[in-house]
């Protein structure tokens, strides 16, 4: 498999190093007779020479954080026998459950990387810059829609806070980022004015739901300077997007998430959005064995999504099967409490605790009661707790295991 179109750049913001035939060529030398590569992936050119060799030599990636100790993760899947279609393993566990292997074949990674660039109309004029870590499914999907199409991608690490990546956007050209809803919650805090970046003309969301005035912001901004905000949808699982809400639909599907990725579709089963089309996964993986196995899923993924299609087509999430609670017996949508208050919350033993950042003991009084009357139900099921900051997953996800493990 070869995503890298021949146009295609990628250079180092911090040292101007750049990405070349002859690099790739010496990483596949290295990784022959290989069956599977455990890759530790920082957004540098050797991470990325070494990534598109072994998609070159067909030999499947795992793509590994490269500041995480994955000794056991090695150990579990080590095995020289695994599936000819296989291409590449991402982990998952999203917020909560157990870490797992999705399994990728060569054609769902190359179908979605022609869906997302199709999407964002992406073209070998365009310059992208690393805003997310390269071995998460959402800052991966950028390197391989921009490779595919001939454009160039700028590699930095030092990160949206800090005066050195503002000064590669302006010294690189750039016109595309893409950013999860942590990081807008930032941008907004760094008062982000894309008039000062006038090269800037495509801002992508995904990671998250976003909260819909700030989608309503951002698209603002953006498009007083001529540019496009886009919303877009995803999973590990589906290799990772599914779906983009396009600019000039934004003001009257605010708080949707688009239309189904091209050549793929939506439809709402027992109220879960099932997924289908080329880029889903061929299945998990749980250890070693499972690497071997073919297509288990055919094209079709059920999300574990909530949510509706309206009259044209636009997916509307409204939560999910697994985040639910009871509050004195009472089901509760936990993703309904976020969507109305701004807080986190969790399920305990028939009482909902919420998490608020940056308050006082009298707003969270005043918020337990306000979410008891919303509910219906007696104050002392609602447990309000004070956080200075949400503990975040490396993909700016936040971490509920941990908000659970605190109770």
């Amino acid at each position: 498999m070869n995503l890298l179109h021949p146009d295609a750049r990628v250079i180092d913001a911090a040292t101007g190093a750049e990405l070349t035939p002859e690099l790739i060529d010496a990483a596949a030398a290295e990784l022959a007779g290989e069956h599977l590569v455990f890759l530790p992936m920082p957004s540098t050119v050797p991470a990325v020479a070494r990534y598109l060799a072994a998609l070159r030599l067909g030999v499947p990636v795992v793509l590994l954080d490269p500041d995480a100790d994955h000794t056991a993760l090695i150990e579990r899947y080590a095995t020289d026998r695994v599936h000819p279609d296989l291409a590449l393993l991402l982990t998952t566990s999203g917020s909560t459950g157990d870490p797992k292997l999705v399994r990728l074949s060569r054609s769902a990674v190359l179908a979605n990387a022609g869906q997302v660039a199709d999407s964002l109309g992406v073209t070998g004029a365009d310059v992208a810059i690393t805003t997310l870590p390269l071995f998460y499914s959402y800052g991966m999907s950028v390197l391989h829609s921009h490779l595919l199409r001939g454009a160039t991608v700028i590699l930095e690490r030092s990160g949206i806070m800090q005066r050195d990546f503002w000064t590669a956007v302006n010294e690189h050209r750039v016109s595309s980022m893409a950013f999860v809803p942590y990081q807008y919650e930032m941008l907004r805090r760094l008062r982000f004015d894309p008039a000062k970046y006038p090269t800037l003309r495509t801002i992508t969301q995904a990671g998250g739901r976003l909260r819909t005035e700030m989608v309503a912001e951002f698209a603002a901004k953006m498009a007083a300077v001529g540019g496009r905000m886009f919303v877009m949808y995803g999973q590990t699982e589906a290799g990772p997007r599914m779906a983009t809400l396009p600019p000039e639909r934004i003001a009257d599907k605010l708080g949707s998430v688009g239309l189904p990725m091209p050549g793929a579709s939506f439809a709402i089963e027992d109220d879960e959005v099932v997924y289908r089309g080329p880029n889903v996964m061929m299945g998990y993986a749980e250890s070693a064995a499972d690497l071997v196995k073919g297509d288990e899923l055919g094209g079709v993924l059920r999300t574990g999504d909530l949510g509706r299609l309206d009259e044209e087509g636009f997916l509307h999430l409204t939560g999910r099967l697994k985040r639910m609670g009871k509050v004195f017996g009472v089901r509760i949508n936990l993703d309904d409490v976020e969507r109305n208050f701004p807080v986190t919350a969790v399920a305990g033993d028939d009482k909902l605790h919420v998490f608020a950042e940056g308050i006082g003991a009298d707003e969270a009084r005043a918020l337990r009661t306000k979410i008891a009357e919303w509910l219906g139900s007696h104050f002392t099921g609602i447990d309000v707790r004070v956080i200075e900051a949400l503990p975040l997953l490396p993909n700016g996800k936040t971490d509920y295991r941990a908000l659970e493990a605190s109770l």
